[in-house]
């Protein structure tokens, strides 16, 4: 271990560097290469449901509900962690352990299978409490390792090359899949890039961990419940503390309705695309539906920065109502996708929005924050509030795709939620209005 110095430029890009080596979970895992190797499995079995836990569940509902237990745990450990990661004053030790808990779980997906389906969703449902953990820790490093003008940017940092590093793993896994001589190899090919996940994880997580340091103890620490329910505690204080800040409230409110829905779509995208496309062959569909998760994910960067731009022209409540009626569009047009194009061009659509809803969702929540109260404590409101929105979103779309068979009916009743966003946001607009707040500063 490498003890720098806060605000040296090798240790920001040590820190930095977690996360080429953690994102390659959220595109290869999350977003593209299980889904589509979860769906093939089905089609392999000649049914799309499964019995598991007592009941006979479709396929897209079940990880559904699997998904939002993760999270959901996520949202009850995420204060507990944060305690943690403020008063024990071993920060790197947490990170390691949910790094290697998230990794060996992508390893183990390797041997995911219908007939040892408990298993599969142990690993599946461990490696999302791993990433998700392994964030709490990372991200708390952030003022340890940076000084307040080197922290923008060396976020900025971290999310660009996560992104490069994840895009480089995908079109390794990309060229493995498209060369498989048929689908029993293509499928091994899929099997094997849960492995190099994992271990891509945990090699290039060495390097963080090398300079990475221990992580200083807070003063007047005493190993006792404070250290288990110092979280919660916090989070009741900001709770307590919204009966006085009625604008911070309604927009917490207006952003819980919205996000559920938001992260929803992002977490199902490539399960509908699997069942709902009418794909030529598998070829075609595994291609297809990797090409339109780097279209989401580069398109979303540009999202991002036309919506800054956008918002410092007509302000950040604007924005958002805009934002979430092209939501409540995509939703709507959902339903009626069919083809590969008209994927594709809902793919783009997605991203262009994907990335500027969560930006400045983000900023305009840090606009509206008390100058005298702790940020660190609002932010992990913020976050757990949309943990359990991605609960929520996920169990609604896996019954509805239980109950009637149909995703298209699923997402399409998740416009709703961008309406009622659009309605509580403009309500907010008024009444900012009417007590001149404005949100026109840039983002």
């Amino acid at each position: 271990m490498q003890n720098l110095p806060k605000g040296s430029k090798k240790l920001i890009n040590a820190w930095a560097f977690y996360d080429w080596a953690n994102s390659v979970y959220t595109l290869v895992i999350a977003s593209s290469i299980f889904p589509i190797y979860y769906g093939a499995l089905f089609k392999l079995k000649g049914t799309l449901y499964i019995e598991a836990f007592g009941s006979n569940f479709k396929s897209t509902a079940l990880i559904s509900f699997v998904t939002a237990a993760a999270f959901l745990v996520v949202a009850i450990l995420s204060p507990l962690l944060s305690g943690i990661a403020d008063y024990a004053g071993n920060k790197k030790l947490f990170l390691k352990f949910f790094c290697y808990l998230g990794a060996s779980s992508c390893i183990g997906l390797y041997w995911f299978s219908l007939e040892n389906i408990y298993i599969g969703l142990l690993f599946y449902f461990l490696a999302l409490i791993g990433f998700w953990g392994s964030l709490v820790f990372y991200n708390s490093y952030l003022p340890d390792i940076a000084f307040p003008d080197q922290q923008d940017a060396a976020s900025a940092k971290g999310y660009s090359i996560g992104y490069l590093g994840s895009v480089v793993l995908l079109l390794i896994n990309l060229a493995m899949v498209m060369t498989a001589e048929s689908n029993e190899a293509a499928l091994s090919a899929m099997k094997l890039s849960f492995i190099m996940v994992g271990v891509w994880w945990i090699v290039f997580s060495q390097y963080t961990f090398y300079y990475l340091p221990k992580g200083q103890r807070k003063v007047g620490y005493i190993a006792n419940k404070s250290l288990i329910f110092g979280g919660f505690k916090e989070l009741k204080k900001v709770w307590i503390s919204l009966s006085t800040n009625p604008i911070l409230k309604k927009y917490l409110s207006s952003f819980f309705i919205y996000s559920m829905a938001v992260q929803t779509v992002m977490l199902v995208a490539t399960y509908f695309g699997e069942q709902e496309i009418s794909w030529k062959d598998d070829s075609q569909k595994t291609s297809g539906l990797i090409i339109s998760i780097l279209v989401i994910q580069l398109v979303a960067v540009v999202g991002a920065q036309i919506t800054s731009l956008l918002s410092s022209k007509i302000g950040n409540i604007r924005t958002l109502i805009l934002i979430n009626s092209i939501w409540v569009a995509i939703c709507l047009g959902a339903y009626f996708v069919t083809t590969p194009f008209h994927f594709y061009l809902t793919a783009g659509f997605v991203g262009l929005v994907m990335g500027g809803i969560q930006s400045l969702s983000r900023s305009t929540y840090s606009k509206l924050l008390p100058e005298t109260q702790d940020t660190a404590s609002y932010f992990s409101f913020y976050d757990v509030a949309e943990k359990i929105g991605i609960v929520i979103g996920m169990c609604i779309y896996g019954v509805i795709d239980q109950i009637t068979g149909s995703p298209r009916l699923a997402i399409l009743f998740l416009a709703l939620f961008f309406i009622v966003g659009v309605i509580m946001l403009n309500h907010l607009r008024i009444y900012s209005k009417k007590n001149a707040i404005s949100f026109y500063s840039p983002n």
